[in-house]
């Protein structure tokens, strides 16, 4: 997998919003004809000006022909809905094949706004787990629209059982930031066939959550967020799925200043904590597997206007991470409760970190079809506490360089014997590392981040792979802050490009010369006016003229087609050479 974001920022200061909280709200379940455009969201695509917003993303991957069934579950406008929720009771549809025998499931979520609005952060929760994390463009006067469809066939285990469905979105209105969230939530269902058979899927889903019923169900760290955990005592294989993003102080995680040198930096630029961040699973305090997140800069981020129409990465569907925990599938089929803890930690001193991560999770668990207990136990166990890391920093005049860096290897074995008899030899293994350059130039004023994490997660079970993930996540930012002026100087940022070639032919008599001259040209000053201007010439004749910007007003003057070498009275040449 390979992601990255590249972001060059050279024009002014940038407002860092504070991603505020979300809030979300629907109607009772009902059947119906698939219709991810209401009547008012139809209404708003009637206007011209209306942006459609979008993150790029592969389409699910469900049958293209045969039965499929739509039901909304849930529909409602977040105005001030901090604290409240969108919670909604669910039934599986009947009229789509068995229960549960489904060959896919998505989810189709479409939003529209207008107005002034942070982005938000939303949240869906099923069976106490979460399905999706999502965020939203943040809206514009004349409104904005988007849809995504999800894949959540993996979670058929939580949609072949009544339960109940919540949407946290929390936003805030005020006088000020005016726009609401009018949000519409459908599941599909694709029918099973002999083209398309029934989904693979797990025996049970557990949550590693807060488990509660009136709000979404993520956690806050720090600090760690800690459940007891009691799985089947027939349990042969266990997949952790992970949920995990930054916020307030830690959106810009990958900005956040070693503690170490921070005091070298002017006050009120960055955070402190350093810029590494190792998402861990631990099972009774024994790291389990960790995950490198990726680096998900929401809509509000940076700079708010690259971000429309097309979202960063991530950014309304952030990614999971997974981990195989089979190897700790003797240790749960006990049958007695294990303490299952999430947390987050840099690579300061102390591990420590600001306010906050939002942290959840889910146990994919596999049980053998015999009843009888599982019994085996772990053979090798490899793991450090926390990741190795360096930080080191270079401090000269007006400029501080800071470079940390991690690297994590862990190594997990286990012989795993079922109830049935089939004996699994288990080797989870994650190899990985980390790099994040910041440049704090001319007292700050220049911001760059050069950040990298890539490695790879594998595990076997008898020497057949069962997941595999390669990923590699470049990060680099160019964040240059421009000092406003004073308000009767017009603050502007001029790029011009001049190439040329010619003769020049110098006689007692006179000179005689002609030339070509490629010219490109752009402004743009603090009031937002730009202009953009390519021309060239080739023996004075203008051979190419094209103008651009909020100031190409007037027409372009037209010139003679002359071509002859012209006369020159006289030359100046560098360091006083003899001319005529």
């Amino acid at each position: 997998m390979l992601l990255g974001n590249h972001i060059s920022v050279p024009t002014g200061c940038v407002h860092f919003p504070l991603l505020a909280d979300t809030i979300a709200a629907s109607d009772a379940v009902k059947m119906r004809a698939f219709a991810p455009l209401t009547g008012a969201l139809l209404a708003a695509l009637s206007s011209a000006q209306v942006l459609v917003d979008f993150q790029v993303a592969e389409p699910p991957p469900v049958p293209n022909n045969g039965q499929e069934c739509t039901m909304m579950i849930l529909e409602r406008t977040f105005g001030n809905s901090y604290g409240h929720p969108e919670i909604v009771e669910y039934s599986p549809p009947t009229d789509c094949g068995a229960v549960g025998s489904w060959a896919a499931v998505t989810l189709n979520f479409t939003v529209t706004s207008n107005g002034t609005q942070f982005d938000r952060l939303g949240i869906f929760t099923f069976q106490n787990t979460e399905i999706w994390r999502t965020s939203t463009p943040e809206p514009t006067q004349d409104g904005i629209i988007w849809t995504y469809t999800k894949d959540v066939t993996r979670y058929i285990p939580l949609f072949d059982k009544p339960g109940t469905f919540i949407l946290e979105l929390d936003n805030i209105v005020t006088s000020t930031y005016t726009g609401l969230y009018a949000t519409t939530l459908y599941a599909t269902f694709y029918a099973s066939s002999e083209e398309y058979p029934t989904a693979g899927q797990s025996n049970m889903i557990v949550p590693i959550s807060t488990m509660r019923n009136n709000t979404g169900n993520e956690a806050s760290v720090p600090p760690a967020f800690s459940l007891n955990v009691t799985l089947p005592q027939n349990t042969v294989e266990i997949y952790a799925e992970l949920y995990a993003s930054g916020n307030g102080d830690e959106e810009f995680w990958y900005y956040n200043a070693a503690d170490e040198y921070l005091g070298y930096l002017p006050p009120g630029i960055t955070y402190g904590g350093g810029p590494f961040r190792e998402v861990r699973l631990l099972v009774d305090g024994q790291v389990a597997g960790v995950a490198f997140p990726y680096a998900v800069i929401f809509t509000g981020g940076i700079n708010p206007a690259v971000w429309r129409p097309i979202t960063s990465y991530g950014a309304i569907d952030l990614p999971t991470y997974f981990l195989d925990l089979t190897p700790f599938a003797p240790v749960f089929a006990d049958g007695l409760p294990h303490n299952v803890t999430l947390d987050v930690a840099s690579a300061e001193t102390n591990h420590t970190l600001n306010q906050n991560w939002y942290v959840s999770g889910l146990l994919q668990v596999v049980t053998d079809p015999s009843g009888k207990r599982t019994t085996g136990s772990l053979t090798t166990y490899d793991v450090q506490p926390y990741a190795i890391t360096e930080t080191t920093a270079s401090i000269g005049g007006a400029d501080v360089n800071i470079t940390v860096k991690a690297q994590r290897s862990l190594k997990i074995e286990s012989t795993i014997i079922s109830g049935s008899g089939t004996t699994n030899n288990v080797v989870f293994q994650q190899n990985m590392d980390f790099t994040n350059t910041q440049y704090y130039l001319n007292d700050a004023n220049t911001q760059n981040v050069a950040q990298i994490s890539s490695g790879s997660v594998i595990s076997t079970h008898n020497g057949v792979s069962v997941l595999t993930d390669n990923f590699n996540y470049p990060l680099y930012i160019n964040f240059t802050t421009l000092l406003v002026p004073a308000s009767f100087i017009l603050g502007s940022d001029i790029s011009e490009r001049q190439q040329t070639a010619g003769y020049l032919t110098i006689f007692t008599t006179g000179s005689t010369a002609n030339g070509t001259s490629n010219n490109s040209f752009s402004y743009v000053d603090t009031k937002g006016n730009t202009y953009a201007r390519d021309v060239n010439a080739a023996y004075n004749v203008i051979t190419y003229d094209e103008q651009s910007g909020s100031l190409a007003t007037t027409p372009l003057p037209t010139f003679p087609l002359v071509s002859n070498a012209q006369s020159i009275p006289g030359v100046r040449l560098p360091g006083g050479q003899e001319c005529v």
